[in-house]
């Protein structure tokens, strides 16, 4: 199989990949561009899901790399975040599928859980026989979940029982189990639950009349006297601290896939140039339209040079809170404004669901807010950068 660079890699990062890894990458590009990219603007434009990738990805591995019971040869923390990368080029939603299913349920049970939780449920979510959410966001809290959680966890004899909301569930409409992070009341200390999302008193709600991400099916959750065993909490969730070493592994793979939805909006915007005619000739000839694609190049190029440094920290176990805030929040905003950038050369034609770049630009908003806000990511750099805490 032979490996072609990505004209949005300009500085050719990838060849910083195994063999190995380069051929996973390739055989992942080659599923993407011939089965995916198809049909994904239909499913996005209908909010509906492509459940029929699933089964798909699962094959490729994109749900079982990153943990030890289930990854196919030793892999680099680089490689899975071009995975992220090439996902998220093709399409921002399916990207936010696999991180779900991947990065935070697979996450929270490999980080969280005992031997016997992991032995149990992570061959079963890396095979796509059962889909996994992450319920931590809720209607009241979001930036402030260290503090401000409402969902509350009630020790019962030898089972829990968890009453509240969460609120912007990926993949809940169709989940089988979601991890439920909830505040004991005994020690009002936040604890992990999987929950089965058949247990009685879970409902899961479509969120409607989204303008980013449509095809990701995001949910409300509301838990009335759910009664979960003590064999379903994540054994090693005791606190916050816990949670947060769950999003500190999936944070610098969402700065990834910024950097791969603005290449995708820049590989859209390149071949556009070279096809559309004005006045004469192709856009792309005009002094305009080169000079907003060498600044989308750039911020490329310099984010990909971040977030490759931020997985190779990752890797050598040098990566800090403050490393992968200072990523994301860094490669949201250049993403935000290189997919503006080429929408605009677009023209009208940048508004409708018949070319690419209208889904990447509307997917860019849901990237720039979840997973920690710009906003609070710099606070946790600028913590970093003087000894103060400042989110209050």
């Amino acid at each position: 199989m032979t490996f072609e660079p990505l004209i949005s890699d300009f500085y050719n990062y990838e060849s910083l990949l195994s063999e190995q890894e380069k051929e996973a990458i390739m055989a992942l590009r080659n599923y993407l561009d011939s089965e995916v990219r198809p049909i994904v603007g239909g499913y996005w434009n209908r909010a509906e899901f492509p459940t029929e990738i699933v089964r798909p990805l699962a094959e490729l591995g994109q749900f079982s790399y990153a943990w030890d019971e289930t990854r196919p040869f030793e892999n680099s923390a680089v490689f899975r975040g071009f995975l992220a990368f090439e996902l998220a080029r093709v399409d921002a939603s399916v990207a936010t599928f696999v991180g779900v299913q991947n990065g935070l349920s697979c996450g929270s049970i490999s980080v969280c859980g005992s031997p016997e939780q992991r032995a149990e449920w992570l061959p079963r979510l890396a095979s796509g026989e059962i889909i996994g959410s992450f319920g931590l966001t809720e209607p009241q809290s979001g930036s402030d979940s260290a503090q401000g959680l409402r969902t509350t966890a009630r020790r019962d004899g030898d089972n829990w029982v968890l009453n509240g909301a969460k609120r912007w569930i990926g993949n809940a409409t169709f989940a089988d189990i979601t991890v439920i992070w909830a505040k004991d009341v005994a020690d009002n200390q936040v604890k992990g639950f999987i929950v089965p999302t058949s247990t009685p008193g879970y409902t899961a709600s479509k969120i409607e009349g989204k303008v980013s991400l449509r095809a990701v099916q995001n949910a409300d959750i509301t838990l009335e006297d759910v009664v979960v065993p003590e064999s379903l909490r994540l054994a090693n969730a005791n606190s916050f601290k816990d949670t947060a070493s769950v999003l500190r592994l999936t944070r610098a793979e969402v700065a990834w896939a910024a950097v791969g939805v603005a290449a995708g909006a820049y590989e859209a915007a390149v071949a556009y140039s070279k096809e559309r005619m004005q006045f004469g000739k192709p856009i792309g000839a005009h002094q305009l339209v080169q000079d907003m694609l060498a600044k989308s190049l750039g911020n490329i190029t310099a984010s990909l040079g971040m977030v490759v440094r931020v997985s190779e920290m990752l890797d050598r176990g040098e990566q800090r809170d403050e490393h992968s805030a200072l990523a994301k929040a860094f490669t949201t905003a250049r993403m935000r404004e290189t997919v503006a950038w080429c929408r605009e050369l677009f023209g009208g034609n940048g508004i409708v669901i018949d070319y690419d770049i209208a889904r990447f630009f509307a997917d860019a908003e849901a990237l720039y807010s979840y997973e920690g806000t710009r906003e609070m990511n710099t606070l946790i750099v600028g913590r970093s950068i003087t000894g103060q805490a400042a989110f209050v």
